[in-house]
């Protein structure tokens, strides 16, 4: 069987320079089905990473027809390719500079004028397009008629209707893209430029540019987007120009600022002439299915109530479904880890027995029993994403999200913070800008998970008894409140400069595609364990390692141990002797190893512990234990999702920060108020 060569970071040369596969770029606007068409194409031929130099997701993938090798490229989704954020600078820069042997331009049939405006600036760019006119099921189920031979005729290129989430014309498609290569189908495409109120001004600054405009930026484009406002080209030909040159261009630029009216109203006026006899719009009164479930999932009252409902669902899930298969792949791992330990004691060293049953293959289990509820939150968020309700529940929540600096699509993410911080931090991917996925992601680890949560209603009842169902809500409300306080303080003061508010589509509803949602799990899920697993493996080797060390497993001689006797004065600001800091320090493995660290170091935990420690001391062990920094998942995820030491070690010493002054201050007032 053939199969393309391995995947290359960036295709770097066309076929008709000697390269070995065909480059096809694939453009859209976002919610057009553009990943999808990818996912049906390319399968697991998949390299999923960054653009070079930015924090942009960048897939390149493979797929054969007829022994020849393709390439496709996934550019950012975008509406337009004027240099306004990183995802246009990308997607033009890329047909731009690598020229690509063809882009297949992925358009909403059910809002075909919206989608075509990006197809205006594909044209004008020196790459040959066809388009993809996907949705068509969609449109037909809002009483939408397209017809793509009519449009054909119109454009002057292929035009290939589809409804890729139903895997239709797919194969019309590799079919269309292979004659078309061949040269085999006629390309003629008809392209708007500007009214003629200004035709004569562009010509004057294309002649004023001459032969100064750098490769690869053709002259007549570069004309057009200086006349459009675009800054980077400014800045760009500024440079180039002699000075005198420059004088006479922007002396035009000067004096035709609405120059960009007549360029958009050019573009206007050329998709009502393509789409005037190829779209049938619905009769005067026909209501289509999106905006019946509108009318209720964006109401204020009804669409909170059924965004409620649907993240019950999700807990739902999780507890029941996640969280089981979490604790049978513990038992089951953690029973091979303790054999293979075993095992290796009758013929190795304690030590190294210990190092591969508890360090290594500790590790290897807990990054694996992550992996059950990372499935339910990426199949369940790829669902929400590929049905078109996603942009609701953000929505819906974008007014209370606006307080942290946020906007409504930080909401899910940081919700699902309560099952576990891993998908939570993972989570902020859907969020466009940087800016808002870094702040999403540092507030993150202060929403209380799963494992937090058990620790502290054991202790709540431990030493609380009948009150500690309201200790317990009350420590949820504090890192809420903190969640709060943190956000606000990190949006004004050290995140400033991007406003909150965000233009949000609403797409139309569509029914998901099973193969897109299973790869986009898939490729979380491996992410995961190949980037944050390398790291959670290697602390968890580090902190084994610092409690067998040199006492040869006695935790209390161990080198965690002396570090807990070190940091015993501090300890007792908050009326907690060492072993209960060391019980807290091996809670970053995981928060759960603080009650199994409790158990080894007071042999009747449950007699011994309320007797040991005051109510206002046990109160602040458990504030302690709340806010303390999270596990090393969580910290390897936030260091892989941030791709930065700076932000990450950030996060740990403000959370660490925050366990010392309020534990404190929780033990002192304590003790003033009679409870020490």
């Amino acid at each position: 069987m053939y199969t393309c060569p391995a995947l290359k970071d960036t295709p770097a040369m066309r076929k008709s320079s000697g390269r070995d596969q065909w480059v096809i770029a694939l453009a859209g606007q976002p919610n057009v089905g553009k990943s999808t068409v990818f996912n049906l194409l390319t399968g697991l031929n998949q390299h999923v990473g960054n653009w070079p130099g930015k924090t942009i997701e960048q897939k390149i993938g493979t797929f054969t027809r007829d022994g020849e090798c393709y390439t496709l490229v996934d550019l950012p989704g975008t509406y337009s390719l004027t240099a306004n954020s990183e995802e246009e600078r990308i997607t033009r820069d890329y047909i731009l500079r690598e020229r690509p042997d063809l882009v297949i331009a992925v358009v909403d049939a059910a809002v075909l004028e919206r989608n075509l405006y990006l197809l205006t600036e594909l044209l004008l760019l020196p790459a040959p397009v066809i388009l993809a006119l996907n949705m068509m099921d969609v449109a037909a189920q809002e009483g939408i008629q397209v017809e793509p031979k009519v449009l054909e005729a119109a454009l002057g290129l292929p035009v290939v209707p589809m409804s890729a989430s139903k895997n239709v014309g797919v194969r019309e498609l590799v079919e269309t893209v292979t004659r078309f290569i061949a040269g085999d189908l006629p390309y003629a495409p008809h392209t708007p430029t500007i009214l003629p109120n200004h035709q004569a001004v562009l010509e004057e600054i294309h002649r004023l540019l001459g032969d100064h405009t750098p490769h690869p930026y053709p002259a007549e484009w570069v004309a057009l987007k200086l006349l459009e406002g675009d800054e980077e080209l400014h800045r760009i030909m500024q440079a180039q120009l002699p000075p005198q040159d420059w004088e006479a261009v922007h002396a035009q630029l000067y004096a035709h600022e609405d120059a960009i009216l007549d360029i958009a109203g050019a573009r206007y006026e050329w998709i009502t002439r393509m789409v005037r006899a190829a779209v049938i719009r619905p009769r005067v009164g026909q209501v289509g299915l999106t905006s019946r479930l509108d009318r209720v999932l964006t109401h204020p009252a009804w669409g909170t109530l059924a965004l409620l409902g649907i993240l019950g669902v999700v807990f739902w899930l999780t507890y029941t479904v996640g969280a089981p298969l979490q604790e049978w792949l513990d038992t089951v791992l953690g029973d091979f880890a303790a054999w293979v330990g075993a095992t290796l004691l009758s013929t190795a060293p304690a030590w190294l027995a210990a190092l591969v049953s508890d360090g290594i293959l500790g590790g290897a289990v807990m990054v694996m029993t992550f992996v059950p509820i990372l499935v339910i939150f990426f199949a369940v968020l790829g669902f929400l994403e590929d049905t078109g309700y996603l942009a609701r529940a953000a929505y819906i929540t974008d007014r209370f999200m606006h307080l942290l600096g946020l906007h409504g699509k930080s909401f899910m993410p940081l919700l699902l913070g309560f099952g576990c911080n891993v998908p939570a931090i993972m989570g902020a991917r859907i969020i466009e800008t940087r800016r808002a996925r870094l702040l999403t992601s540092l507030l993150a680890p202060f929403v209380p998970c799963a494992g937090r949560m058990v620790v502290v209603t054991l202790l709540a009842g431990l030493f609380f008894g009948r009150a500690a169902t309201l200790v317990a809500l009350g420590l949820v409300g504090l890192n809420l409140l903190l969640l709060a306080g943190f956000g606000i303080v990190l949006n004004r003061l050290l995140l400033p400069g991007e406003p909150a508010a965000f233009i949000m589509e609403l797409p139309l509803y569509h029914l998901p595609n099973p193969r897109t949602i299973g790869l986009y799990v898939w490729r979380n899920v491996i992410a995961f364990i190949q980037k944050a697993g390398t790291i959670i493996l290697v602390a968890a080797v580090v902190i084994w390692a610092l409690s067998y060390f040199p006492a040869d497993g006695d935790i209390a001689a161990s080198y965690l141990g002396q570090v807990g006797q070190a940091l015993e004065p501090v300890g007792r600001w908050m009326g907690l002797p060492w072993p209960v800091l060391i019980a807290l320090l091996t809670s970053f493995v995981a928060k759960e190893n603080t009650l199994a660290a409790l158990g080894v170091l007071y042999a009747d935990m449950l007699h011994e512990l309320p007797l040991l420690l005051s109510p206002a001391a046990a109160l602040a062990f458990i504030v302690a234990q709340m806010l303390f920094i999270p596990c090393v998942a969580t910290v390897a995820t936030l260091k892989q999702e941030t791709g930065s030491w700076k932000w990450t070690l950030f996060s740990l010493a403000v959370m660490t920060a925050l366990t010392l002054i309020i534990g404190v201050a929780i033990y002192q007032l304590g003790a003033l108020v009679g409870l020490g």
